[in-house]
């Protein structure tokens, strides 16, 4: 009986020990906490900041590079239909000749 008197008395006591809210040292914790809690918010803060502005970098790049291969693909087709259009005027320079000759013969 005296052991659990003892210790609702240290409960008690313990409970009466807490700091009050106008206790300076508390006020100073709650202070020392909340410098904490900014610093760590800015913290995260400029971490968020880099990472979006390094996902900005990351798409324009991707971007960049989307439109530099679009340009070369459109390159391509040019040089082939540029390609295509003189073997075709080649076809039809020795269709003529062809022809030519066959007419000077007769």
């Amino acid at each position: 009986m005296k052991a659990a008197a003892e210790a609702k008395r240290t409960a008690l006591e313990k409970f009466r020990e807490r700091p009050t809210a106008n206790d300076p040292d508390f006020v100073e914790r709650q202070a020392a906490k909340g410098a904490v809690r900014a610093a760590r918010d800015a913290r995260a803060a400029g971490r968020k900041s880099a990472r979006a502005a390094q996902k900005l970098a990351e798409e324009a790049a991707r971007q960049s590079s989307i439109e530099i291969e679009e340009a070369a693909r459109k390159a391509e087709i040019r040089d082939q239909a540029v390609r295509d259009l003189a073997r075709k005027a080649e076809q039809k320079a020795g269709r003529d000749a062809r022809y030519a000759a066959r007419k000077a013969r007769k």
